[in-house]
């Protein structure tokens, strides 16, 4: 049987996960969050030195992230 959190837990959205943040993050916390996602995103997209490129590839799998 599930109690409340598992439940709790097993809804829990993109959406609720971004409300929480926002109550809980300051304004420069959140400025250096996505500057720092731009700074990764810049990198993945523009390196492509093949050892490099396989390694952030990698990189980005053991995250989580399908990129194919």
């Amino acid at each position: 049987m599930q109690d409340d959190t598992d439940t709790a837990r097993a809804t829990d959205s993109v959406y609720d996960r971004i409300e929480r943040a926002r109550g809980a993050l300051t304004g420069p916390q959140i400025a250096i969050a996505v500057a720092l996602v731009a700074a990764l995103g810049f990198t993945l997209l523009f390196v492509q030195d093949p050892m490099l490129h396989d390694s952030l590839h990698n990189f980005r799998h053991s995250a989580g992230i399908t990129c194919h």
